[in-house]
């Protein structure tokens, strides 16, 4: 396989997989850090395994880390590549193309870059929405897509009232506060801890003090800052492209997540107006992080529903060689 990494610097520091930590044993002989250029922007992925293709896409405030404890046992059975989106981690952080169908044209050219038509993606919280339109927009290239603990794609459904019980609007705030343009960096810089802080805090269960202290750090640079918002101040563009979307419903199967804790049975819900094949599962005594908060349920989850691709790909002989430079 041609390498789309030669021109590119290995990736270094807490963002890489050489200077993550606490990540499971034996990680690091089996993934490895890369930058991919696509066009003009460079993407920061981690990619291990031998198996037909499984991309994961992570949600806000985090980056490809938030997948570390699934990936060993998905890397058996698939080619894992674990992005950072756009703005996120150690990907590029230009000031345009926040808009969902931007960055899922993003991991679409990331998977032609590393020689993949198809494949399966799971999507948590953003990356749900990214994912969400990589399926609508790519329908021919997603076998599969598993999309994990928002209350469904905004602009599919009517949005939530302005005024919201307190419960909710603890949770919700953010929403319109990060749609602010260049003020929410102003007012969170050198306060990055309390400000996500609280959002890992609130979204219902509890990471690891040293887990969210690692993602507080990682957003703690003024350009991250800045990339970590840009989805939401995206979010009209997101919004009148995903009420077209919602025209053409989903055709391949889908699997919808939500934490008990957190979103619960809304994920399947919403995903059932807008997809034909909805299998929907919550997974009990787990919040909003659920690949942090409940690996075993979440992995038992998604081997089971990327079965028939992972058995078709190998039935087919069409089983890829791991990735080499």
């Amino acid at each position: 396989m041609t390498s789309a990494f030669t021109k590119d610097p290995t990736p270094e520091g807490p963002g890489s997989v050489s200077g993550a930590p606490d990540l499971p044993a034996g990680f690091t002989d089996t993934f490895t850090s890369r930058y991919v250029t696509v066009g003009n922007l460079r993407l920061h992925a981690v990619v291990g395994g031998e198996g037909p293709p499984l991309l994961l896409v992570h949600g806000w405030p985090q980056n490809w880390y938030a997948w570390r404890l699934l990936m060993p046992a998905l890397a058996r059975d698939f080619q894992v590549v674990a992005v950072d989106q756009r703005g996120m981690g150690l990907s590029d952080k230009p000031q345009s193309g926040y808009d969902a169908a931007a960055l899922a044209d993003d991991l679409a050219a990331l998977m032609d870059a590393l020689g993949h038509q198809r494949f399966a993606v799971v999507g948590h919280d953003t990356g749900f929405i990214i994912s969400y339109a990589l399926a609508a927009d790519y329908p021919d290239r997603i076998a599969r897509v598993a999309l994990a603990d928002i209350p469904g794609p905004p602009g599919t459904a009517p949005s939530p009232p302005l005024f919201l019980p307190q419960p909710l609007n603890d949770r919700l705030w953010h929403l319109t506060f990060n749609r602010v343009e260049r003020l929410p960096e102003q007012l969170v810089k050198g306060r990055e801890d309390i400000f996500f802080g609280y959002e890992f805090a609130i979204q219902g269960g509890k990471l690891p003090e040293e887990v969210t202290n690692y993602y507080i750090r990682m957003l703690s640079d003024p350009e991250a800052l800045r990339g970590s918002f840009g989805f939401y101040q995206a979010l009209d563009a997101t919004i009148a492209q995903n009420e077209q979307r919602a025209g053409q419903r989903l055709t391949m199967p889908v699997l919808a997540i939500g934490g008990a804790e957190s979103y619960g049975t809304q994920v399947a819900e919403a995903m059932r107006s807008i997809a034909e094949d909805v299998q929907g599962l919550v997974i009990p005594n787990t919040g909003h992080w659920v690949a942090e908060q409940a690996p075993d349920e979440m992995l038992a989850a998604l081997s089971a529903f990327l079965a028939p691709y992972r058995n078709e790909k190998t039935a087919r002989g069409s089983r890829p060689a791991a990735l080499t430079l």
